[in-house]
């Protein structure tokens, strides 16, 4: 895994000029076992987040939703690079397994993204039955996911969720509370 991260900041190292990227202030923020629920403020834009940062030390996975936009959450993983990237863009979209402990596996996409200003590559997942997911996250022990890399084995990380569930029905009932 170190060596395909390597790869990937080598080739996302970019020499145009930076800006730094949007930085929202943490707010409200509570420990769930090996997750946090908080949310996340930049003037009038908030956004809740449960996230779960200890599995790795340069890598958290997120279920966030936005405010008004309650009922549409999405998984998302960050990985930090070395250096902060000079432009935003999609970098790649890759086939992607995704499996709760025991659950049938869900094949699904994955869009790696960077953001101008940021230190990290972000991955995006695309899943059709989110409320499963969530459900399954909240009820499970671990989280598996494999990244295929073409002609390369699949780069496989694995998240903890214990806390996962209380952590979700947090972030869910902030954004639902700032709604109102």
């Amino acid at each position: 895994m170190k060596l395909f991260l390597i790869a990937l900041a080598s080739a996302l190292l970019l020499t145009a000029p930076l800006t730094p990227a949007a930085s929202f202030n943490m707010e409200d923020v509570q420990t769930h076992g090996q997750w946090q629920s908080m949310t996340l403020a930049l003037g009038n834009e908030h956004h809740f987040r449960a996230v779960e940062t200890q599995s790795y030390s340069d890598s958290t996975l997120s279920l966030n939703a936005t405010q008004g936009v309650c009922d549409l959450p999405w998984l998302e993983m960050r990985v930090t690079l070395e250096q902060q990237q000079g432009e935003s863009k999609t970098v790649n979209l890759v086939p992607t397994r995704l499996r709760i402990d025991e659950q049938p596996v869900v094949d699904t996409m994955a869009e790696f993204i960077t953001e101008r200003g940021d230190d990290g590559f972000y991955v995006h997942f695309y899943l059709a039955d989110m409320p499963a997911l969530i459900h399954q996250m909240g009820q499970g022990e671990q989280l598996f996911l494999g990244f295929d890399q073409g002609e390369q084995p699949p780069w496989y990380m694995t998240f903890q969720l214990e806390g996962a569930g209380r952590a979700i029905e947090r972030m869910q009932s902030l954004c639902e509370a700032a709604a109102r």
